[in-house]
């Protein structure tokens, strides 16, 4: 299913049921389930413990849940990007946004079931100036919680799939810290601007 030796990310309704499946399809080789509901960050701390057990033969970590926090997905880049030998990792979630970009970065992405479909923004992120970025923040600055996370998620969306941008990692990380920010209810103005600074200075060193 994954061409990553590393595994891949699997976007399904049916997490428990697609888990089984996979187990069983690997099988002879080992695979370890890591099901839950809300993947946590002693999850993370657990699946990093199984990670580092040697293995001769390569085995597969089944994580799967219907939401993965932010700090269990900050501990777990370091393992998902560099995995020990013999160890690949296959992830299971509902819908594409319940990962941070720079995870969705590591791992190749299959998807089973239709997403939301996002439109594109009135906005040019490759010649972003500075009338334009503080516009789009004077328009977008009094969201409330659960639409400026679906903003940060459309401007994700919107920079690879609608202007086909090779995000570089401080603009992935970029993305991470205003979702973090936003669920801990940082002022969103101030988060968005820092957002979109990442591409204005990367249209400055272009030129």
């Amino acid at each position: 299913m994954f061409a990553s030796e590393r595994g891949g990310i699997l976007i399904t309704r049916d997490i428990e049921e697609r888990a089984k499946a996979l187990e069983e399809s690997i099988h002879p080789l080992r695979s370890v389930l890591f099901i839950r509901d809300d993947f946590k960050i002693e999850d993370a701390k657990e699946v990093i413990a199984e990670a580092y057990k040697s293995e001769e033969k390569t085995k597969t970590l089944i994580l799967g849940a219907k939401t993965f926090t932010i700090p269990a997905q900050n501990a777990l880049l370091k393992i998902l990007e560099e995995p020990p030998r013999n160890i690949r990792f296959i992830l299971l979630a509902p819908n594409k946004s319940t990962f941070l970009p720079t995870v969705r970065s590591r791992l190749t992405l299959t998807q089973e079931l239709e997403e939301r479909v996002f439109e594109p923004l009135p906005l040019s992120l490759v010649s972003l100036d500075l009338a334009a970025l503080f516009a789009f923040v004077k328009e977008h600055e009094k969201l409330k919680k659960h639409e400026a996370k679906a903003l940060v998620t459309q401007l994700f969306h919107h920079a690879l799939h609608y202007e086909g941008i090779a995000l570089r990692a401080p603009q992935l990380e970029g993305f991470d810290k205003a979702l973090r920010l936003v669920e801990l209810n940082g002022r969103f103005q101030s988060i968005l601007v820092m957002l979109l600074m990442n591409f204005l200075k990367e249209v400055k060193r272009a030129r």
